[in-house]
Order: C-alpha cells, then structure tokens, then sequence
C-alpha cells in the first residue's frame, strides 16, 4: 500500500489497517520463532507497513499533511 493510498482512508480505516497489520506482525514473529516462515520479507513488509501507518496517523494528530 502506498502512501497516498493510506492518506485516503479515514481514521478509523487506518486504525482497523494498524490493528490487522499488528495482529500479522505478532503471527509471523511467532513463526519465525518456530521455523515456519518460508519468506522472510513478509516480516519486513509488515513492519514497513505498520510503521507506514504510524506514521501518517501522527502526521494527522499534529496536523502537517
């Protein structure tokens, strides 16, 4: 998801994207931990994505964008 697609959604869409993102980041840490994870970019894409959504949601709080 790019930038100006997240700037899009509404607040509560960005906080149901940060929820559902988080619930997958703590899944596939935990099959990191067990050796499940085949690819391990998702980890990194999710976590990209997370910090995409923080990120845009502060910029809200302090007004900037």
């Amino acid at each position: 998801m790019k930038a100006d697609e997240v700037r899009a959604l509404s607040d509560a869409e960005i906080n149901k994207q940060l929820e559902e993102a988080d619930l997958q980041l703590v899944s596939l840490s935990v099959r990191v931990a067990s050796r499940q994870l085949v690819n391990h970019r998702e980890l990194a894409n999710v976590k990209k994505r997370v910090a995409l959504l923080k990120t845009i949601k502060r910029q809200r709080e302090l007004g900037i964008r």
